[in-house]
């Protein structure tokens, strides 16, 4: 098992920049692929970004261009730079690990974090 601790949620007016973090622990980071996966109320979690073992990177249409995703495995730790930030981008944001290969499925995860609330303002 792996614990991830989301930060760096904020309030931010559209148009602004937020970066998120995700701090892994409990195995061999370097080993894991990670993702973003974000939530709204009422609706279901969705696919944002991923990163591989080997940093191989995918997105979301919705966010290609806006946000990038990187990953310090010597800090064991992933981030999420977001950029011009749309008020449709507001949503929990969860942090998720599995070995290997990313998956854009929730399915594919094992190992979640709690999430980081990002609210941004028209």
């Amino acid at each position: 098992q792996v614990q991830l601790v989301e930060s760096g949620g904020g309030l931010v007016q559209a148009g602004g920049s937020l970066r998120l973090s995700c701090a892994a622990s409990g195995r061999t980071f370097s080993r894991d692929a990670m993702a973003w996966f974000r939530q709204t109320p009422g609706k279901e979690r969705e696919f944002v970004a991923a990163i591989s073992w080997s940093a191989t990177t995918h997105y979301a249409d919705s966010v290609k261009g806006r946000f990038t995703i990187s990953r310090d495995n010597a800090k064991n730790t992933v981030y999420l730079q977001m950029n011009s930030l749309k008020p449709e981008d507001t949503a929990f944001y969860y942090c998720a690990a599995r070995l290997l290969a990313f998956r854009i499925a929730v399915e594919g995860y094992d190992n979640w974090g709690q999430g980081t609330r990002v609210t941004v303002s028209s």
